[in-house]
Order: structure tokens, then C-alpha cells, then sequence
């Protein structure tokens, strides 16, 4: 199964959620914003959403800095 992970095509197992996206791509959900299918997810609550074969995920890290 794939997705489409900012812009390039990227593999995931059937039945996989984005928490477990964020976990193979070791980023803490704490710290980055999920779009999925074009709709920004919740903290809360988007790391349950199931990942279906052609989705769109973009995810944008937040950095802080001055």
C-alpha cells in the first residue's frame, strides 16, 4: 500500500495510522502539523486516523528559533 508523503510516493502497511507514520518517521506528534487529505488533523485525535492506499499526507514540522 502507498500514500503520497509530502509531494513523493511512500510506502506504509495496511492498517497503519498516522501515529504510526509519525513513529516510523520518528517525529514527535507534539511538534509537527498532519494534513491529511487535505484536512489538518487534531492533535488529540489525529493519531488514530487509518491510512488508506493513494491518501495524501503532508506534514510540516514546527521549529523554533530567533
Amino acid at each position: 500500500m502507498a500514500i503520497t508523503l509530502n509531494g513523493e510516493p511512500y510506502p506504509v502497511e495496511p492498517g497503519a495510522t498516522v501515529g504510526d507514520l509519525l513513529a516510523r518517521l520518528a517525529l514527535d506528534p507534539q511538534r509537527v502539523v498532519v494534513e491529511h487529505n487535505r484536512t489538518i488533523l487534531d492533535r488529540a485525535t489525529g493519531a488514530s486516523q487509518p491510512l488508506n492506499d493513494g491518501d495524501e499526507v503532508e506534514i510540516v514540522a514546527l521549529v523554533g528559533g530567533g
